[in-house]
């Protein structure tokens, strides 16, 4: 029998099909793929730290390794490039603090050329290559070798107690706010004693208002009752404004020494209204601007709040939700906010505790950060509250336990303290030591005053600038 010719031509042809077929396969099961690499993620700082003539310290914060291990970081800088690379002056960071992310980088630029503006930027490099952070831009003082911080005790023995006196016979409990007058007298929200004290600028403390005893009272100061005041703030008339925390209002203590509620029912809530009809949320910092209007740290509401003159209480910025969210008005959040102060131009800055940061509020209600970030709690460390000298620079008490100044200049200098080292030393610099500083305030000499709250007095610095 004859083999039929379409099995002699198809059949081999269809076994080869199915061979390339299964070869192809086998091929395409076998490819691989490039693995994709990334670089580091890396910011760097806004601010410059320390500068003087020849010297600075700027850093970063590295959030993100990338594919593979940091193996070096730091920061690069030039005074001709602009967009600094490690082809250009650079200084290595230590590594070890990278163990964990988010984590600083900290450099420290030495011999730099006075007055001239230099670029610096952070940088961190794994095996893919470099990263760069924005630059930002400074100059170098013409002379200036650095700043000398003397830090003494105005008043205030460090034991917890109730005593009048001068200096380190007085006796406060847990301190809380401080305000200082046109004739630089200054006023301590005694929170544990529930009193608000007077110090006279030779340091001799005196009774303001409160007798004492935890409670809501109004009328003559000697007869009225606190509960757990915190900031304060004193008007161009003599009438002192009161954060009275634990009654969730805002207090008015006229010149005349008679006690009343400006803001606030005395139930914690978050109601825009006038006077009594308003509601606070522990309220803590107050600042007051030109026109009389007050601005509110509302702590347990996480907002800023706005009291005009006649006693309307607005939203300036925040909402109930704690958060970290640079936006305007109500769109913005803050994370207990515990200070605030505002500048000539109305622009009002807080002191966002639980965001390690400081924000700035325009008379618009649009919020950015100017210092720090819940990612950077090496450079402020739980800020407490603030104070503007007459140039508009900003002083910080900062619960890490240092007293911190921010330029306009955007230049960050620690004027006394360790980072989380606690004790109670009079000293210059960082010799100097704070437990818990909460208020702080600046007189029209620039001595800085500062309620050290759990060595229970209050410390005065005095800042000179050596050529």
């Amino acid at each position: 029998m004859k083999t039929p010719y379409f099995g002699k031509v198809l059949l081999p042809a269809l076994f080869i099909s199915i061979a390339l077929l299964f070869n192809s396969c086998k091929k395409s099961s076998t490819t691989t793929t490039t693995p994709t690499t990334t670089l580091p993620t890396i910011t760097t700082d806004a601010l410059i730290i320390n500068l003087t003539s020849t010297t600075a310290q700027s850093g970063g914060s590295i959030t993100d390794a990338g594919t593979s291990v940091v193996t070096t970081a730091g920061v690069c800088y030039s005074a001709t490039n602009k967009t600094p690379t490690t082809a250009d002056t650079k200084v290595a960071a230590d590594l070890n603090n990278l163990s964990a992310l988010p984590a600083q980088v900290s450099c420290a630029l030495t011999g730099l050329t006075a007055a001239t503006t230099y670029y610096a930027r952070a940088y961190a490099s794994n095996s893919s290559g470099t990263a760069y952070g924005a630059a930002v831009q400074f100059t170098t003082a013409s002379a200036l070798s650095g700043l000398v911080t003397t830090v003494s005790t105005l008043a205030g023995s460090g034991t917890a107690g109730y005593n009048n006196g001068l200096g380190t016979a007085a006796q406060f409990n847990n301190p809380g706010g401080v305000a200082v007058d046109a004739a630089g007298n200054i006023y301590v929200a005694d929170s544990f004693n529930n009193r608000i004290r007077f110090v006279n600028p030779g340091g001799t403390v005196s009774a303001f208002a409160g007798t004492g005893t935890l409670g809501y009272t109004e009328g003559a100061a000697a007869d009225a009752e606190f509960y757990g005041p915190q900031g304060l703030v004193a008007d161009g008339a003599g009438n002192i404004y009161v954060a009275d925390f634990g009654n969730n209002v805002i207090r008015k203590i006229t010149a005349g020494g008679v006690v009343s509620t400006f803001a606030g029912s005395g139930t914690a809530g978050f109601v825009n209204a006038t006077g009594t009809a308003s509601q606070f949320n522990n309220p803590a910092g107050l600042a007051i601007d030109a026109s009389g209007n007050i601005y509110v740290a509302d702590r347990g509401n996480n907002a800023i709040r706005k009291i005009t003159s006649a006693g309307v209480v607005t939203t300036l910025a925040g909402v109930k939700t704690a958060g970290y969210v640079n936006a305007t008005g109500t769109a913005a959040a803050f994370d207990t906010p515990n200070g605030v102060a505002v500048d000539a131009a109305g622009n009002v800055y807080v002191a966002d505790q639980g965001n390690s940061a400081i924000r700035k509020i325009t008379s618009a209600g649009v919020v950015t950060t100017i210092a720090g970030g819940p990612t950077q709690t090496t450079l402020l460390n739980f800020p407490s509250a603030l104070a503007l000298d007459s140039q508009g620079n900003i002083y910080i008490a900062d619960e890490g336990g240092r007293i911190i100044e921010c330029t306009t200049a955007n230049v960050l200098y620690i004027l006394a303290g360790t980072l989380n080292v606690t004790g109670f030393t009079n000293g210059d610099g960082a010799t100097a030591l704070f437990s818990n500083p909460q208020g702080i305030a600046v007189d029209a000499s620039g001595n800085i005053y500062v309620a050290d709250q759990d060595n229970n007095c209050i410390r005065k610095l005095t800042v000179v600038r050596k050529p």
